[in-house]
């Protein structure tokens, strides 16, 4: 009898039967409060009633077009959809299936299309596991233990996590500008170097944010030296952070973004989008895939379109966002096992300390276990997995905020 492979550990013990906006019900009956959303995945909710009738519509004529043998309708309409959120100029787009093929076909764009073979990456990303995606992320040593050798090319640089080096944000980001351009000038030079990928949320590695000046001096750089700027939306993107695009924030411009995870309401869909201009200078042949820009997928992203601009969701994740902070701000007050509360929109994290200020996973293992047998599913992240990170479906609402504080304060109770 064959079963999932034992390294495959589960976060909560649900079984899950049945799935109904921001809630999971288990086998057993019992209804959970979800604030993971399939690790930033539902972002309309399980099963949201527009999603679903697009989908069993689609099913019904068109399961399956090769994008590459025949075309379909829903991938031409997705892309003009997605032409009206996109940053202005990012007019071209390929379709795959996951965050880390998208990250693959990013940095196989940003090579080609410079000429360049390196890459900078930030301290604390994680942007997936297949080899190149698991050669550009920092986030834990469990993405990328065991695998080498792993892809060359690829160059770390801080991220300017203030929390983790105790300074201002302003002093965090001065420093790692400053290492920016003395790793330019020690281990990649400008000429080699194809991109930046950043995230405008460090996802795994702790939901920590850019910032404004940390972003325009990547912009700034990349403009100066001809290096493209990669904006990794996989987590950050379609609304979760309070506005469509987790660079919006920052008011900066990037060459190539990233989406995935919230794109499809829980349907495996991603793409990466440049300029044609960019776009056309990758290689033929370097673009494709059986199952890219799947037709039932590409309903689905329609139909998330749809739902995220009608019901308001980018609005409501803000709001959301704001009340939810508000209510950890004044739990952590009282706890000072919780160092830091942070994040942008419905993307936050609480950070768990020792007495010494130290990273205490134990605590935030605890406190996780204590909200899911409470009835809140909660995830953690972070390079020691002290973060307990909240990232509910965008239509969550003011009285399931306060509900899932209220189960939360009791789980930190536990600590």
């Amino acid at each position: 009898m064959a079963g999932l492979s034992p390294i495959l550990k589960q976060a909560t013990p649900v079984l899950a039967e049945r799935g109904e906006g921001v809630y999971l019900y288990g086998e057993d009956g019992r209804r959970y409060l979800d604030f993971t959303a399939g690790i930033g995945v539902t972002s309309t909710g399980h099963c949201h009633p527009r999603v679903v009738a697009a989908v069993q519509e689609q099913a019904a004529k068109l399961i399956h077009g090769q994008y590459t043998t025949v075309m379909h309708r829903p991938l031409l309409t997705l892309s003009e959809r997605l032409g009206e959120v996109l940053p202005a100029g990012l007019d071209s787009l390929f379709f795959v299936n996951s965050g880390s093929e998208a990250v693959e076909a990013a940095l196989r764009l940003s090579r080609h299309a410079t000429g360049r073979q390196n890459v900078v990456v930030f301290h604390g990303s994680f942007h997936g596991r297949t080899i190149g995606a698991a050669s550009m992320t920092t986030s834990a040593t469990k993405f990328r233990a065991g695998f080498a050798p792993l892809m060359g090319g690829v160059v770390v640089s801080p991220f300017p996590t203030a929390y983790r080096y105790g300074w201002s944000e302003a002093e965090a980001t001065r420093f790692a500008l400053r290492e920016l351009d003395y790793t330019l000038q020690t281990l990649t030079s400008p000429a080699e170097t194809a991109a930046f990928f950043v995230e405008p949320v460090l996802g795994e590695g702790g939901y920590v944010p850019a910032n404004t000046e940390f972003m325009r001096g990547l912009r700034e750089r990349a403009d100066r030296h001809g290096i493209l700027l990669v904006v990794d939306e996989v987590q950050t993107g379609f609304g979760r952070t309070g506005r469509f695009w987790g660079h919006d924030h920052f008011d900066v411009r990037p060459d190539v973004v990233i989406t995935a995870k919230g794109l499809a309401s829980g349907f495996p869909l991603s793409a990466i989008a440049a300029p044609t201009s960019l776009m056309e200078k990758a290689w033929p042949g370097s673009q494709g895939g059986t199952y890219g820009g799947n037709a039932v997928a590409c309903a689905a992203a329609i139909a998330t379109l749809d739902v995220v601009q009608s019901e308001g969701l980018v609005e409501n994740a803000a709001a959301m966002g704001a009340q939810l902070r508000e209510g950890l701000s004044k739990v952590a007050a009282d706890v000072p096992a919780i160092g830091d509360v942070r994040g942008l929109g419905l993307m936050l994290g609480n950070e768990f300390v020792d007495k010494d200020g130290d990273p205490d996973p134990a605590a935030a293992a605890r406190v996780q276990q204590a909200a899911a047998a409470a009835g809140l599913l909660l995830l953690t992240c972070g390079a020691a997995g002290n973060v307990v990170r909240m990232i509910p479906a965008l239509v969550v609402n003011s009285d399931q905020i306060d509900e899932a504080l209220t189960l939360w304060r009791e789980a930190v109770a536990t600590v």
